[in-house]
């Protein structure tokens, strides 16, 4: 079995909590969580010269990209410095960057990110085609870091901003083999969880699966939470409407979903979820346009809740946008 499948004890109870368990079960990032405890590190190790670059106030606003902090793209550089490139960074700089990198993500799934990056990165090893800035004072009740390149965008906040899991809106992806990639997605770390979500489809009965089809894919980066609109929409599956095998499977994809990413990310995904309804206000939908191959293995999908939404495009290869809060108020800023 594909080790991106597998979902380990731990982790599938955690999706069930979704649905079953108060928040207070829950952890959260904090000021003291590792990634953020390297955070504060490297704020203090930076040059004056070096903080003018890439440190920001907390409310900065870009021309451009509006408010900097919780910005989100495909492929950005936040700061022209990247981590290993050009002589910026001291060599400790660069190993504590590192090590908040690190510190975001599954040790499970670390020599998977490294391979993306690199395949992503033209051959280039980690860091060479990264940037990072940071908002706010570190080890204060507000501060970010934020990590960027291609098809990467992950945060670090220490619980310090309102309502978001993630620290804002997430970015991950990968072009393996070719960046137009065939019909089974050969070498993609990520396409795994394309896979467990098509399981699911498969489960499906015919009339589940003509709510769960839908004849157009939403745009890129078009992951504003629709709130309670979402209750009213026609498109796609409802997972009310799933059984109860069903609704396991799906907990399970839910599960793949977040596996990636450090453990109080993932609670703090799994409370927000929990706060909007759980599952059972979500909604899931297959996009018939972008079927790689004709195969009916559906390459772009998503699940939507009124302040979760996930959305994988795997044509031409994958892309995939995550944005969840516990309230439908947090606006996007997204391009």
């Amino acid at each position: 079995m594909n080790p991106s499948l597998s979902v380990n004890r731990r982790q599938f109870l955690g999706a069930a909590a979704a649905l079953s368990l108060p928040p207070t079960v829950f952890a959260k990032p904090t000021k003291t969580s590792n990634a953020e405890t390297a955070v504060k590190a490297l704020y203090e190790s930076l040059t004056d010269l070096q903080k003018k670059e890439i440190c920001f106030a907390w409310d900065y606003k870009d021309p451009a990209r509006g408010l900097l902090r919780s910005y989100i793209s495909a492929n950005w550089q936040i700061t022209k410095p990247t981590v290993t490139g050009g002589g910026f960074y001291t060599k400790q700089q660069q190993s504590i960057v590192h090590d908040i990198f690190k510190g975001l993500i599954n040790p499970e799934w670390y020599q998977r990110f490294l391979k993306q990056l690199k395949d992503d990165g033209g051959g280039a090893e980690w860091g060479r085609h990264q940037s990072i800035a940071i908002f706010g004072e570190p080890g204060t009740d507000r501060f970010e870091f934020v990590l960027t390149g291609r098809h990467q965008t992950l945060r670090a906040d220490g619980n310090t901003q309102d309502h978001v899991a993630f620290g804002g809106p997430i970015f991950y992806g990968h072009a393996g083999k070719n960046d137009v990639e065939e019909k089974t997605h050969p070498d993609n770390v990520f396409w795994p969880q394309a896979v467990a979500a098509n399981g699911v489809y498969q489960m499906l009965d015919p009339k589940q699966r003509n709510a769960a089809l839908v004849e157009k894919s939403p745009r890129e980066g078009a992951v504003r939470f629709q709130g309670k609109k979402l209750a009213g929409t026609t498109v796609g599956l409802p997972l009310t409407e799933l059984a109860n095998d069903q609704k396991q499977a799906m907990q399970k994809v839910l599960a793949t979903l977040i596996e990636p990413f450090r453990v109080e990310d993932r609670d703090e995904a799994l409370a927000a979820l929990k706060t909007q309804g759980g599952l059972d206000a979500c909604r899931l939908s297959f996009f018939v346009d972008s079927d790689v191959g004709d195969d009916q293995v559906w390459d772009n999908w998503r699940l939507e809740g009124p302040s979760f939404v996930w959305y994988f495009r795997g044509d031409p290869h994958v892309h995939v946008w995550v944005n969840i809060a516990d309230s439908s108020e947090v606006p996007l800023n997204s391009k």
